[in-house]
């Protein structure tokens, strides 16, 4: 994994915003005004809108909820890029939107346990699905989340007709925690261990 040098610097900074990270597969680059008209599109799909739990928004909308966040603290958003798509070189700064597949999340909710992270990853087009940029976009935010704001426990909450994703968590080592009825919603935690986080670092 690759981290420009922004990554290091202090936990106030949004450092989301000035940071790429490379793996293998992908690159997760910031969540950019560039990024708004595709990913509205994206969720357009009323299976995507089901399987993220989300509501259709307009595009004037999408622009706002960028905006809200972009500026909030405690959400961080990185568009994922699939780099067998990216035309000629990968440019920092650049939204290469031709290449954008999905993007992932973490938010810290609990104001009195900033050190729990919620985690959300979402493979929009179908052509870039069961190629592993999910996994490899998780484990690159996993280890961004715990080098730079000390993130000590990871939870994601998924609806239990969304297999791909279960299996996705649980073949990271995700445990199950809680099952809400009300919302058919499977929720798995994973603590992070000093042998788990090195891992993140290979």
């Amino acid at each position: 994994m690759e981290l420009g040098e922004t990554a290091r610097e202090g936990r106030g900074q949004r450092k989301s915003l000035e940071t790429s990270l490379e793996g293998k597969k992908v690159v997760l680059v910031p969540y950019m005004e560039e990024h708004v008209p595709r990913y509205h599109e994206w969720m357009q799909d009323p299976s995507l809108l089901l399987a993220t739990g989300s509501e259709p928004l307009t595009l004037d909308q999408e622009y706002q909820m960028h905006l809200s966040w972009t500026q909030d603290p405690n959400k961080h958003t990185f568009i994922v890029l699939d780099k067998e798509l990216i035309e000629g070189s990968f440019v920092h700064g650049d939204p290469h939107v031709e290449a954008m597949v999905g993007d992932v999340n973490i938010y810290m909710n609990d104001p009195d346990d900033l050190q729990t992270a919620e985690i959300e990853i979402m493979i929009a087009e179908t052509k870039s699905r069961g190629k592993g940029l999910g996994e490899e976009s998780v484990l690159l935010m996993m280890a961004f989340a715990v080098e730079n704001y000390g993130i000590q426990k990871f939870r994601t909450k998924i609806g239990d007709s969304n297999t791909a994703s279960l299996n996705l968590f649980r073949k990271l080592g995700f445990a199950d925690a809680s099952y809400s009825e009300v919302f058919k919603e499977v929720t798995l935690e994973l603590p992070v261990t000093e042998q788990f986080f090195k891992c993140l670092l290979t």
